[in-house]
């Protein structure tokens, strides 16, 4: 296998309406550096082409030569970091310096067309391709592309991960950010440092993988910039390209992975910038087995803790502005002044839970309904501070619930996509309800049930081998433990919930990955809830891991279904009911948030399990 690059970076544009990107040059240049690197990327440095605000002339030609005339094992990598556009049809351009726009919209003969880039992708023969866009809208490239589904196939094990891995550094419809404390633009900065400190290796085997890399940028991304999320479209068997290497037993990543560890199990106490006690004693002592200074276990903290800590510095400075504001004009604000503070969000990257959780604290309280407009977010909005309950059911098991905002969506796919089962798509209205945050866990089931009839055993693994009589005798038994009324979703709330305001098959974008979904028999049983990232409503496994029972009775399509998000029944108590989400023996296809599925209620399934709501 031979490797080749193009690494493009444009900053400098000459319209006014495009703005200089003083690190797009340094992007380039961070990124051949991890690429060339034989203990990295291990590209050859005549094999790395690297153009710095080069003409579109050049570029087009310079794209036509990396993917002509190479063979089938070759890997070829495409990099841009420069400002995306969209024409008025929403189709990805990137910008040279002599793009221009015309009212707005780019005038598309001065820039480079993203069809053009996917279609001398579609001629090549080579099976291991790579996009890496850092760029705005950059996730409207996967428009068009389809979901693989080799109905069960193991391909991974026949194709050893051949296709095209397309990372993105926003959505079809977000901005991506620089940030002044980075050297490099957010979204290269977390992709070139999980390659070069080794970090994005989660399984330790001493290669990072397409998906790897992604999860790694994504968590990091988030904690920097929330309201910029990340996409990864895997076509085929791409989330298993080999990127790079990294070093398996070296004790600065063995150091650095416990540090990521406290972080993510929320050791790290924002409020007061410190490890907990018995964090701290973790990490000192596993700076002592693995013989590492004070010195660079701190740089090491400190390098990790640097997203978070910046996070908090721009909600601080956003809660000063906002004072100072309030200080400056009269309150409530008029429209110009909420338009500004709404753009200097979106430039800060602030996600609007926290923004509102600021303004509850900072503005005047007598007209509290002139606070949302300065959020101005569509339906459905997540809550202003993200609510939960938890039923404490003995010491060691708790039920959590969250809230799920109330808000219209459309339930179904639109022509071409799905089956017709999912069909019509039609707008439905949901009230505000409660939903658990996981999967029935078979702890909780022993707990209320007093047994556990799983296949796949494990405390918190999702119950299954259960029946939709079982699942709602559940419901009635966790009515005595509270003072609610806990039930089965409906099919409506459940698809909105899944969804969380997404309209692509998968809340993570056009397609998933095994490190996003316990899907496509990959890890051949259920694995332990919560371990995949959450929607943004909080809720884990909603795709995968095990089908889950909804209240409905099945219907073959929505011909005359119900418009108010409640269950639609039958009078027939021997018909199926409804499943959703797939499981860890569907493929892709049948994990999406419209798929539907249905079986006997008396059916006991080692896929099938199921999740509460209430009101």
């Amino acid at each position: 296998m031979s490797k080749y690059a193009l690494l493009i970076g444009v900053s400098q544009y000459a319209a006014e309406e495009l703005k200089p990107l003083p690190s797009a040059e340094q992007d380039v240049e961070a990124m051949r550096r991890v690429l060339q690197h034989p203990e990295m990327g291990g590209f050859a440095a005549e094999q790395i082409t690297m153009l710095t605000n080069p003409t579109k002339t050049k570029v087009e030609d310079s794209i036509y030569e990396l993917f002509a005339g190479k063979r089938q094992n070759d890997l070829l990598l495409f990099y841009f970091s420069g400002h995306g556009v969209k024409n008025e049809a929403g189709k990805l351009y990137f910008t040279v310096p002599d793009t221009r726009k015309f009212q707005g919209a780019v005038m598309e003969h001065t820039a480079v067309s993203a069809s053009m880039l996917h279609e001398r992708m579609g001629r090549s023969i080579s099976e291991y391709q790579v996009l890496v866009l850092d760029c705005c809208f950059s996730g409207a490239i996967a428009k068009g592309m389809t979901i693989k589904d080799d109905g069960g196939v193991d391909v991974r094990s026949q194709l050893g991960g051949r296709g095209r891995a397309i990372f993105t550094a926003s959505s079809s419809t977000q901005y991506s950010f620089q940030q002044d404390d980075l050297p490099l633009s957010v979204y290269t900065q977390f992709f070139v440092e999980g390659i070069e400190k080794g970090a994005a290796d989660f399984d330790g085997d001493g290669q990072i993988s397409a998906d790897e890399l992604h999860r790694y940028v994504w968590e990091k991304v988030q904690k920097v910039a929330p309201a910029m999320t990340p996409q990864f479209y895997p076509v085929e068997q791409g989330h298993r390209i080999y990127l790079a290497k990294s070093p398996k037993d070296d004790p600065v990543l063995k150091y650095r992975k416990v540090v990521e560890q406290c972080v993510q199990q929320k050791a790290f106490k924002v409020e007061n910038d410190r490890f907990s006690i018995v964090a701290c004693k973790l990490l000192d002592e596993q700076r002592r087995i693995l013989l590492l200074s004070v010195e660079v276990a701190e740089a090491i903290a400190t390098e990790v803790l640097q997203p978070i800590r910046e996070y908090q510095r721009k909600l601080q400075t956003y809660r000063q502005t906002l004072v100072d504001t309030i200080e400056d004009e009269e309150y409530p604000f008029d429209e110009v002044t909420q338009n500004v503070l709404k753009e200097y969000q979106v430039i800060l990257g602030l996600k609007d839970e926290d923004v509102e959780a600021i303004a509850l604290q900072v503005l005047p309280q007598s007209t509290p309904s002139t606070v949302r407009p300065i959020i101005a977010t569509p339906t459905p909005v997540a809550p202003p501070v993200p609510q939960s309950f938890t039923l404490d059911l003995s010491n060691t098991v708790k039920l959590e619930m969250i809230a799920i905002p109330s808000g219209n969506f459309w339930m179904g796919s639109p022509d071409g996509v799905g089956s017709d089962r999912e069909r019509p798509r039609h707008q439905v209205t949901i009230a505000p309800f409660w939903m658990s945050k996981y999967p029935i866990t078979q702890a909780l089931y022993q707990a209320i049930a007093g047994k556990n009839p799983s296949n796949f055993k494990g405390n918190q693994r999702p119950v299954e081998k259960v029946t939709w009589w079982e699942a709602i005798a559940f419901c009635e038994k966790l009515r005595g433990k509270g003072d609610r009324v806990f039930r089965l979703p409906s099919e409506a709330e459940w698809e909105y919930a899944c969804r969380a305001g997404t309209e692509t098959p998968f809340y993570f974008g056009e397609t998933i990955s095994t490190e996003q979904v316990n899907h496509n028999q990959h890890y051949k049983r259920t694995t332990d809830v919560g371990i995949f990232p959450p929607n943004s409503f909080g809720l884990y496994d909603m795709h995968g891991n095990v089908w889950e029972w909804c209240a409905d009775h099945w219907h073959p399509n929505y011909n005359g279904a119900l418009k108010d998000g409640s269950a639609w029944k039958t009078s027939n108590d021997k018909d199926s009911r409804l499943l959703r989400g797939g499981s860890w023996f569907c493929n892709p296809g049948r994990c999406r948030s419209a798929c539907r599925g249905s079986y006997s209620p008396d059916y006991q399934l080692y896929f099938i399990g199921f999740r509460v709501a209430c009101s």
